[in-house]
């Protein structure tokens, strides 16, 4: 039995892996700066040990990883009080310490959770801090295993999307035809745990990941499925974004004009018991109970910073 410890355990992908750790059977040191939260409190319900760290108090993390066999570890350049264009130089600090940490502690693994594409000077500046990180953690000398989400599905249920599915609007700065990769962070989780459980095996290994492939008509169609009312994509302006966030643009504009690739059908191949949801079903599990609130719609573009990046 392996005892992982989990940054961001209360987020969305560390939430998702220490319930996919703990479903395996491992032990989880679930790390947050909010021991005392309600999400903190759930898991601990469901059997994690939870810890406070603080990724700027080194002492805090040497505390939280004694011990440990292994760690996920996920990063964001979004973080509070960072502002959302800002708070790159903020991940890779905060990257460094954790990976510094983990050194300290000799750790058997580390499992980082990056962005597809980071790799490919992309330009974009959180995808780029993100892949400082990686180049940190391979030069440390510690086991290591880079997992690359794709865009995040979840984020199709928060935010100024959420708001325009209210008007029956899906608001996406790209256009209809253009496909897109994605991943709902469950699967990040099941993924995770897969890598963590199989160090031998992933070792050494950066892994782009992907459930399922959509253009934002697409998204459109699965969304009027889900929600049983008439979806229709409308394409927002990258220029309202680059209002808001020239970070988002960039990734967005990166989205449209390079792609975000990753091989689906192949990882679905060699890992299926991942369970690799489409989006229709991820949709369909959805509970869009959100949508029968009386909120205006926001503009799309002023809500940009609710959008979960990659790695975030």
């Amino acid at each position: 039995m392996l005892t992982v410890a989990v940054t961001g355990a209360t987020g969305a992908q560390g939430g998702a892996t220490a319930r996919a750790l703990l479903a395996a059977g491992h032990r989880v040191r679930a790390l947050t700066r909010r021991p005392g939260s309600p999400a903190a409190e759930a898991l601990r319900g469901l059997g994690a040990e939870v810890r406070h760290a603080d990724f700027d108090d080194r002492a805090s993390l040497d505390a939280a990883l004694a011990g440990a066999g292994a760690l996920f570890a996920v990063t964001t350049p979004f973080g509070p009080g960072t502002g959302t264009d800002s708070g790159t130089g903020t991940e890779i600090r905060q990257g460094t310490a954790l990976v510094d940490a983990a050194a300290g502690a000799r750790l058997g693994h580390v499992v980082l959770t990056s962005a597809a594409h980071a790799d490919r000077g992309t330009g974009i500046p959180h995808y780029e801090s993100k892949w400082a990180v990686e180049q940190h953690l391979r030069a440390s000398g510690l086991p290591w295993t880079v997992i690359a989400p794709a865009a995040f599905m979840d984020n199709f249920a928060t935010g100024w999307s959420l708001d325009g599915l209210r008007a029956g609007v899906f608001a996406w700065p790209m256009p209809a035809d253009r496909p897109l990769t994605l991943i709902p962070a469950a699967d990040i989780g099941a993924f995770a745990a897969l890598v963590l459980g199989r160090r031998d095996d992933f070792a050494g290994h950066r892994i782009d990941i992907a459930s399922d492939e959509c253009t934002p008509a697409q998204i459109a169609a699965a969304l009027t499925t889900a929600l049983g009312r008439p979806v229709t994509h409308e394409e927002v302006p990258l220029d309202q974004v680059r209002a808001h966030s020239a970070d988002l643009a960039a990734m967005f504009a990166y989205f449209t004009d390079a792609g975000l690739d990753v091989d689906v059908p192949g990882l679905r191949r060699t890992h299926p018991g991942i369970g690799w949801q489409t989006f229709a079903q991820w949709a369909g599990g959805q509970d869009w109970g959100a949508l029968t609130g009386q909120e205006q719609p926001s503009v799309p573009g002023e809500s940009m910073s609710t959008v979960r990046t990659p790695g975030g």
